[in-house]
């Protein structure tokens, strides 16, 4: 495969590789920190969605997904020079005490949208530098699999997440936010086990118009290059629409099974994630950044599972069906992130290149939710809004592969 690959940012220096072996200490490490974490958020959102319904505030749900992804965006300048500019471990370290705050904060009382949006602040500052520490951990030829290992460690998490949280929720919500805090407690020690590298860019100054000025120069020269805006493009539209399926899960699942408790649809979200591993594995072992290309395969396969979903009134198909949506999703996303991290690390840094990823990624969500939020506002019908979603994710997934093929015909 050809690259575009730009300059490094004037003054941007980029530490080699160590070339760590994938099963070691430092990846350890890391995959258990990142399993933790991610275990917390998911198990946290579906308290926080029980604590709105308990309420009679069904209407806040849609928002906490608002209130979780607005720092991403909103932050976005300022999240990638922070994990460029310090070791990311530590970085990580400080994101998790951040979210162990939001999450003490909700189980106090706190308003949840305040409480999930301190959390999402974690989040955001987490993101870069888990992702980015990969780059300097690992040579170009093992990153397909170590984000793999990294994604799969997540999709666990997220799978194990929600269904812990779908039934500690229907049963203690003290219980809930209690496994939470020790996740993020015993993932903040883990963080400490991760290896204190080097900052990407020691000498960064942190002004806020110096670091909205750099963030500008980031995006624009990822989307310059024809390989990161491809990955920005496709992993922005699959987890605009992955978010967007989790809320309207809550709102199908009553209408479509005729079950109106917390538990069935974690469970299908855990189907969901239980896809996305084996996605993952099969993107790891059949894609590579030489071939990455492939990982369209998954992505236009994303719709017309959406549209299958629609015709579902039983549950264990619908389980399967989500695993399918699973499956493609991990085979689209994990490449895509991978090509990214590489692009990123070559031009603007690993960090900044993931926090305009995630400023593209949350943007994408908050479009998507808030579209679907006023829809649902509007009093449409579920299921007419879920084959909305798959002819939308249709279109969107098939321009970004036609401009792709058109432009690098070679990488499959």
């Amino acid at each position: 495969m050809t690259s575009t690959t730009t300059s490094p940012t004037p003054g941007h220096a980029h530490p080699p590789a160590l070339d760590l072996p994938l099963v070691s200490l430092a990846m350890g490490a890391l995959l258990l920190a990142q399993f933790l974490s991610a275990l917390a958020d998911n198990a946290v959102l579906i308290a926080a969605i029980a604590v709105a319904k308990n309420g009679g505030m069904p209407g806040l749900v849609p928002l906490l997904q608002e209130a979780f992804v607005l720092p991403f965006i909103v932050l976005a300048p300022f999240a990638g020079p922070l994990a460029d500019g310090f070791s990311k471990s530590r970085v990580m370290l400080g994101a998790n005490l951040l979210k162990l705050a939001g999450a003490i904060g909700m189980a106090l009382g706190v308003n949840p949208l305040a409480a999930y949006g301190l959390i999402g602040i974690g989040a955001t500052l987490y993101s870069p530098a888990k992702y980015g520490i990969l780059a300097q951990m690992f040579a170009p030829e093992r990153l397909v699999r170590a984000n793999g290992m990294l994604e799969g460690s997540t999709i666990v998490a997220i799978l194990l997440g929600v269904l812990v949280g779908g039934w500690l929720a229907d049963h203690s919500l003290a219980m809930a936010f209690g496994g939470v805090m020790a996740c993020y407690a015993v993932a903040t020690a883990a963080n400490l086990l991760i290896p204190r590298l080097p900052a990407e860019n020691p000498h960064a100054s942190f002004g806020p118009a110096p670091m909205v000025r750099r963030f500008w120069t980031a995006l624009c020269t990822l989307y310059v290059n024809d390989d990161a805006r491809f990955s920005l493009l496709g992993t922005s539209v699959f987890w605009g629409s992955g978010t967007t399926l989790r809320l309207v899960l809550f709102a199908w699942v009553p209408v479509a099974l005729g079950l109106a408790d917390n538990q069935t649809p974690a469970n299908l979200m855990g189907a969901l994630s239980v896809g996305i591993v084996a996605g993952a594995a099969i993107a790891g072992f059949w894609v590579s950044l030489a071939k990455v290309n492939r990982a369209l395969w998954g992505g236009v396969l994303l719709g017309p599972m959406i549209l299958v979903m629609a015709s579902i009134s039983h549950l264990w198909p619908a389980a399967l069906v989500m695993a399918g949506i699973g499956v493609c999703g991990g085979l689209f996303v994990v490449p895509l992130n991978a090509l990214l991290q590489e692009r990123g690390h070559e031009s603007v840094g690993a960090g900044s290149a993931l926090a305009v990823q995630n400023f593209s990624e949350n943007l994408t969500m908050l479009l998507f939710v808030g579209i679907y939020a006023g829809v649902r506002a509007q009093g449409v019908a579920v299921i007419p809004t879920i084959v909305g979603f798959g002819i939308v994710l249709i279109l969107a997934v098939g321009a970004i592969s036609a401009v792709r093929l058109a432009r690098r015909p070679g990488a499959a």
